[in-house]
Order: structure tokens, then sequence, then C-alpha cells
């Protein structure tokens, strides 16, 4: 089966660097999720799974990094951000997904109590069940606490595998930022990640920002990744 572009008509694409292997799993909980994910978006693990942790703790990644995965085993995937297109009509979004081998679908909580959509939804979990597709789900909030309005969907859901991923204490921040560092063949040595996080925002995704910026200066100056360095990058 040949592989088809990522990308919908309404402009959504992948980012090049979500990928598994670019994510921190700081312990074997975490690592578990991954494992699930990659088996569910290889289509070893038929099933609906949904994922939930607070913003930062890395759910889109992980649903962009799924459909890498997918895609690169020649599979039909489709990623959808909720959060980008839940203005747009439910129903042609949702028409014919269940033909994709994978479906992401990405902030289940921003479209709860949105009748039309959580119809669509429901619909669609049916159709990609019967199918016999794989189903990934995404939420900041728990799949117990949604406040979906619509029973049948919110059974379907409850009745995925759930797994929770959580948000990265400090030194797992630090651990995260020098990982990603050295895959951009950076050396960041332990002091200058701990200077980083105690002088910018902790949110990961503010900090990989952050580290873009740090990429880009020391590729442009020809300098290595030092607290000087950092100082003058952030204007301290």
């Amino acid at each position: 089966m040949t592989a088809e572009p990522v990308q919908l008509s309404l402009g959504v694409t992948l980012r090049d660097d979500a990928t598994f292997e670019n994510f921190y799993a700081p312990d074997e909980k975490a690592n578990l999720v991954v494992s699930s994910l990659k088996a569910a978006a290889l289509g070893k693990e038929l099933s609906s799974q949904v994922i939930w942790g607070a913003p930062g703790s890395g759910l889109t990644h992980l649903m962009q990094a799924a459909s890498h995965e997918a895609q690169s085993e020649g599979l039909r995937v489709q990623y959808l951000p909720l959060r980008d297109i839940r203005g747009y009509s439910s129903e042609d979004i949702c028409d014919g997904l269940e033909a994709s081998q994978l479906v992401c679908l990405d902030g289940l909580d921003l479209i709860c109590g949105n009748r039309e959509w959580e119809l669509a939804l429901f619909h669609l979990y049916n159709k990609i069940r019967d199918a016999g597709h794989s189903l990934l789900m995404s939420s900041h909030i728990s799949p117990s606490s949604l406040s979906i309005e619509l029973p049948d969907l919110k059974s379907r859901i409850l009745g995925s595998l759930v797994y929770h991923v959580k948000s990265l204490d400090d030194q797992e921040k630090q651990s995260a930022l020098i990982m990603r560092a050295g895959g951009r063949g950076l050396q960041m040595p332990e002091d200058v990640s701990k200077f980083i996080l105690q002088r910018s925002p902790r949110d990961m995704n503010n900090l990989f920002m952050l580290l873009n910026r740090l990429d880009e200066c020391s590729l442009q100056q020809q300098r290595k990744l030092t607290i000087p360095f950092v100082k003058e990058v952030l204007g301290l």
C-alpha cells in the first residue's frame, strides 16, 4: 500500500521533529505509552486509545509521532488538530476518514458540548472500529472528567485504552533539553540546562522554542552552548 501525504486540504501538517525517538520518556510508564502508541500506529494493536495530560506534557508530539510512524510504513494516516479545525463542518471533516488505517484526534476536550462534533466523532469511532483500523485521541482533561453530552460517545471513550502522560519535573526537563539538543548535534552541559530552566518559562513548548533560538544563534555565530552565550541570547 503506498503512502499518502499526511496533510489535510485545510493546511494541517506534521512537525518534522515530532517523532518517538525525539520524545523524552523518563520512566517505564512513559515508555509503555510510547510502545502502545507505536503498536497502534503500525497496525499491530488495532484499538482505540486515549492519552491525557496537562498542557506541555507532550500530547501533540506523541500524536504526531504516531502519525509519522504509520506513514513511514506506508499506511494511510490522518492527523486532526481539533483546536484548528473545530470551526469547520464536522461532517465534511470526518467523511471517509475510516478508510485511513490510523486516525489521530488531537484535543478531544475542545469539542465537548458541541453536539455536531460529538455525533460526528461517535459515528467515526464506530466506522473505524468496524473497519479494523486504529483511533488515537488526546485530551488535556481526563476521559472520566470530559463534559461530553452524548452518552454513547462518552462510553466509547471510557472503553478505550487510557494512558496518563505526566508532566516532567525540573530534573527531567533538564534531561529532555539535553537530549533534544543532542539530537540537533549540540552539546548542552548540565549547568547550562539548569541555568535555562531557572531563567525561562518552564513549559516544555517554550523551552523547546528557546532551544530553537539557541540552535540558530549557535550555528550563525559558531559558538558552543555556554552560560555566557545563553545569557546573550536571552538578553540577561
